[in-house]
């Protein structure tokens, strides 16, 4: 008997929790749609659709106590609905789709946190529609990454790279991010945790890494392309600094690593473009309902 009490509870508060959101129907339905459609979902939708069931359960519980108390067993079910319990369920918006992956508004927010990690001399602003080309970007490499898997960068290799990063990151200086720590304030100051930030910085690295095999080795720099920037790019540069520019035997490999990648940016970006246009990749804009 509590069983079918309990119940039909859930069933009114399905009802309830319809009307409550009866303004967020649209996204529901992208909800049931990201469920059957995608073949990894991530901890946000799921986060999403755990809510629902949760908040069924914590109706029941909560309506079944009170019926116990103050009516008794053989009480009307349908009198219980004067529970006022507030309803909020947040969902987290699709901002782009990438083939079979989606990228959600949480994930932009995220990138934008993620910009604090920047190193010293990569400071730059960058707008929310830049950020979703970066992760639209970001979600075909790493799609082709699983295609070519590799060996796993280790944690070895994550931490010295962010033992560098703590020692070049501006903002890092006053939490003294050198310590463990300073460094473990700092991150949290951002909203990540050192093992999420760990995760985050080794996926960097394995796109990076991608990017390096496919595209850089087979790049060859010749002396007469490092002569002509010297002459047509720096020496104007220096000279409109007032500065005198070194000779250029000096800075040979520093002339050969910005011509490496140039080239490599412009392969990186034909092959990105040719991605999105063989692929189905397409922004969503606010209130538009997925097929």
């Amino acid at each position: 008997m509590n069983e079918m009490r309990i119940e039909k509870i859930r069933g009114d508060c399905s009802q309830r929790i319809g009307d409550a959101i009866s303004s967020w129907r649209v996204m529901y339905g992208l909800l049931r749609w990201l469920c059957h459609r995608l073949v990894c979902i991530t901890p946000s939708v799921l986060a999403i659709a755990m809510a629902f069931e949760v908040v069924c359960a914590a109706q029941a519980i909560e309506g079944e106590a009170t019926t116990a108390q103050t009516t008794g067993p053989d009480h009307e079910i349908g009198n219980t609905s004067a529970s006022k319990t507030d309803l909020r369920v947040t969902l987290d918006g699709v901002v782009a789709v990438v083939n079979k992956d989606l990228i959600l508004e949480s994930d932009v927010d995220d990138e934008m946190r993620m910009t604090a990690f920047q190193p010293l001399g990569e400071q730059t602003l960058v707008t929310r529609e830049e950020l979703i080309d970066r992760l639209i970007d970001r979600a075909l490499i790493l799609q082709q990454i699983q295609l070519q898997p590799e060996a796993p960068i280790t944690d070895a290799e994550v931490d010295a790279e962010l033992r560098v990063l703590r020692k070049n990151i501006p903002e890092c200086i006053p939490s003294d991010c050198v310590t463990d720590a300073g460094w473990k304030k700092f991150v949290a100051a951002q909203g990540f945790t050192v093992d999420e930030l760990r995760e985050r910085w080794r996926q960097r690295m394995e796109v990076l890494r991608f990017v390096e095999e496919r595209f850089r080795m087979g790049i060859r720099i010749s002396k007469a392309e490092m002569d002509a920037y010297y002459t047509t790019t720096l020496i104007p540069a220096y000279k409109a600094e007032k500065v005198t520019p070194p000779a250029e035997s000096t800075i040979t490999d520093r002339i050969q690593e910005i011509l490496l990648q140039q080239q490599v940016n412009k392969l990186l970006d034909d092959w990105l473009t040719s991605l999105r246009a063989q692929g189905n990749v397409r922004m969503v804009k606010p209130g538009e309902e997925l097929p």
